[in-house]
């Protein structure tokens, strides 16, 4: 496991495609176990779904968790993620704003719900088109738990690969490119970035 970048209060790692974030009830591998086994000071800020791929920030102590997770309650982090959708995306660029709530009979899928939901708020750009299918930068203003991929199956172009909303694939093509936080030590923004895989 190689890091995109380690310091005394904050850990950043490239999460690959099809490992959990944190422990599951069943499965106890995952990122969070592997990093503290290196960094045992290590602590959860968020989550990437486990077929999702990409930046994954950590903290280092409690201090840092604190500071990190106000950063992400007050939006102060950006996400920008790309995926590859089925369908030819209409238009170049736009917003997706439908309000999410899990579908408990059927957990972990979320479902968009008008009249109980949560806010939810996705900014979509199209990189490219090609063989049917489109190419975005996403960029998620909230953080709800499958909030991209359920915006992009009500926009009626599910992400490829999408077990859950979509078609089953090799993989989901939904990566979390870059990232920018503020530093919990001093506040100042770090830019961290990671490859496409696909």
């Amino acid at each position: 496991m190689l890091p995109l970048y380690v310091d005394a209060q904050m850990l950043v790692l490239d999460k690959p495609p099809g490992l959990l974030s944190v422990p599951g009830r069943t499965e106890p591998d995952c990122l969070a176990t592997r990093a503290q086994a290196l960094w045992p000071d290590a602590l959860v800020v968020h989550r990437l779904d486990q077929a999702t791929s990409g930046v994954w920030v950590m903290a280092r102590g409690l201090p840092a968790q604190r500071a990190l997770g106000l950063a992400f309650e007050r939006r102060r982090v950006h996400k920008t993620y790309v995926a590859v959708v089925e369908g030819e995306v209409a238009g170049d660029a736009g917003s997706i704003e439908l309000p999410l709530i899990v579908d408990w009979p059927n957990r972990p899928r979320q479902v968009v719900d008008h009249d109980r939901g949560k806010p939810a708020l996705t900014h979509w750009r199209v990189l490219d088109r090609a063989d049917g299918r489109t190419r975005l930068q996403l960029q998620p203003v909230t953080g709800r738990s499958h909030q991209l991929r359920v915006h992009l199956q009500a926009l009626g172009h599910p992400i490829v690969g999408d077990d859950l909303y979509g078609t089953a694939g090799p993989r989901l093509l939904l990566h979390a490119q870059a990232l920018q936080v503020p530093h919990p030590a001093d506040g100042r923004a770090m830019h961290f970035e990671s490859p496409v895989p696909f």
